[in-house]
């Protein structure tokens, strides 16, 4: 039986073939597969090394995501654990189904070497966050129609935090929206890195504004979330600012932003849940993670309900349509029972 880094080290070995399998939506460019996402996009933010003593190691430039080709096949097909992901990439090999013996706790234990300094890195920088309210931050948040974003203690500011462009490697500082990614059990394990214009007119003047550093498989930036007590209504969904429009107007109601769709497939239920509202994107990749997501809380139990915006997305409704017009249209979607307890009279 191939053991992890084998089964990397064989896809490695044709890392084009794996490339035009799982992100077809891509192309090559001299030694590199360029591609928008894990979820198959199409752009330039995602680049896999196709040869040299790199081949096979992905960087997304646009959320900070970077791993071996085994993580790109997890990220792709929305696995989350790593028998799964051995059989898909056995499967493509076409190698022999091993006997049931799992190599899940050494992949672990390799996986718990590589992450455990960008985990750190992570924590180490939030700590160096100041409180949101009043800074330049909660100013770009109010500017996007959400006045409470302080409240939260998974956000900071960084009035300097170091920008790494990574195609000229020149390195500049901006002042950023950190948002604390956490496991279960509310340990840190990520951030999310915004970065905004000095002058406050919104987003740095940056090809990706927005990166993530860490783990973030499974976890997510979460709002009003008990931590170690059951959860059994949540909502869930990709992006910050939507999950932040949405607690605007349901301050109550534990929610999670998991960052990208493939993470938001992969998130992983709190304790109790009966019942997860999932808030709808869109864009392909969307329809996938509110997919992934809903066939897992399926197997678990577990009720998935869909929230749709009226416009492009729930920060969208906010700000044109007010809170008014938002909490009428979420009073529609959500059970009787929940629209009593969540949003107001």
């Amino acid at each position: 039986m191939l053991a992890a880094s084998d089964l990397a080290d064989r896809l490695a070995q044709d890392a084009e073939a794996v490339c035009r399998h799982y992100l077809s939506a891509g192309r090559r460019a001299g030694n590199y597969w360029l591609v928008g996402d894990v979820a198959n996009n199409k752009g330039r933010s995602l680049y896999v090394h196709l040869t040299g003593p790199r081949a096979g190691r992905w960087t997304d430039a646009a959320t900070g995501q970077f791993g071996d080709l085994l993580d790109l096949v997890r990220e792709t097909c929305g696995l989350v654990d790593f028998p799964d992901v051995a059989d898909e990439v056995r499967q493509f090999l076409s190698l022999p189904r091993p006997e049931p013996v799992s190599s899940l706790r050494r992949h672990a234990q390799n996986s718990a070497a590589v992450e455990r300094p960008t985990a750190e890195r992570a924590r180490r920088l939030f700590r160096m966050t100041q409180p949101l309210a009043g800074t330049l931050a909660d100013a770009y948040l109010r500017k996007r129609g959400i006045l409470r974003a302080s409240t939260h203690a998974a956000l900071g500011f960084h009035p300097s935090c170091y920008y790494r462009d990574l195609v000229t490697a020149r390195t500049t500082s901006y002042p950023a929206l950190i948002a604390a990614v956490t496991e279960p059990a509310g340990a840190i394990t990520g951030v999310h890195r915004s970065w905004l214009d000095p002058d406050g007119a919104g987003k740095a003047k940056v090809d990706d504004p927005r990166r993530a550093l860490g783990g973030l498989l499974g976890n997510g930036v979460r709002f009003c979330f008990p931590v170690n007590a059951p959860v059994p209504v949540m909502a869930a969904g990709e992006g910050l600012e939507t999950m932040l429009s949405l607690s605007h107007v349901m301050p109550g109601m534990p929610m999670v932003a998991a960052l990208t769709a493939n993470h938001l497939a992969a998130f992983r239920f709190p304790p109790g849940c009966r019942r997860i509202y999932i808030a709808a994107d869109a864009d392909a990749a969307g329809r996938h993670g509110i997919e992934g997501l809903s066939r897992r809380a399926q197997e678990c139990g577990i009720l998935p309900l869909v929230l749709s915006p009226e416009l492009g997305d729930f920060n969208e409704d906010l700000r044109w349509l007010g809170a008014d017009r938002l909490t009428a249209s979420l009073r529609a979607q959500l059970t009787p029972e929940d629209a009593m307890a969540y949003l107001p009279a």
